[in-house]
């Protein structure tokens, strides 16, 4: 009985996987994932200004060091995490589930999304300590992870969701104080 359900769930994730890579998002939904950075923009920037978390300056790097960290932001965050928290735990568009159920798994999803991070800064990435503690950080962090789950919910496809991720890290460290936090 164990294997079975064993079995189940991995052809689960395995779809789900399949599914939301290979789905190609439809220009609406690349229309929603720019109004979804408009919206989150409009939230997360009056507010990281006003409680001193987000500060407008370059970081002193090489033209090299920018392109490595937008390399690397691709991989980790954007896609690792958006696999997990987004297209793991969270019901394909496939999927025969309720509404009712997408919210509640989203919201699950979701405060797991904001836990990982002062997780992450105790135990795997100390240079997140205590930027990942900040409670404006943390709230940041559920805007963008309500970004990302209405993205994916209304895509199915994974890329959407990455690159609102993505495009939201990358901005933050290279132009809002983010890569001074968490390299001094």
């Amino acid at each position: 009985m164990r294997n079975q359900l064993n079995s189940l769930v991995s052809l689960k994730i395995i779809h789900r996987l399949k599914k939301a890579i290979s789905t190609i998002p439809a220009v609406s939904s690349w229309v929603n994932s720019i109004l979804l950075l408009v919206f989150y923009t409009l939230i997360a920037l009056p507010l990281g200004l006003y409680f001193g978390f987000l500060k407008f300056g370059l970081p002193q790097l090489t033209l090299e060091k920018i392109i490595q960290v937008i390399f690397i932001c691709l991989f980790a965050p954007a896609i690792a995490e958006e696999i997990f928290f987004r297209v793991l735990l969270l019901p394909h568009l496939t999927e025969d589930v309720s509404t009712v159920k997408k919210i509640l798994w989203g919201c699950i999803s979701l405060a797991i999304f904001i836990v990982y991070h002062p997780l992450n800064a105790l135990t795997a990435y100390p240079a997140g300590f205590p930027t990942f503690m900040n409670p404006v950080f943390l709230l940041q962090a559920a805007l963008l992870g309500i970004a990302c789950t209405i993205a994916y919910f209304q895509s199915g496809s994974l890329w959407p969701s990455v690159v609102i991720h993505w495009i939201i890290v990358v901005v933050w460290l290279l132009f809002f104080g983010g890569y001074e936090r968490l390299n001094t």
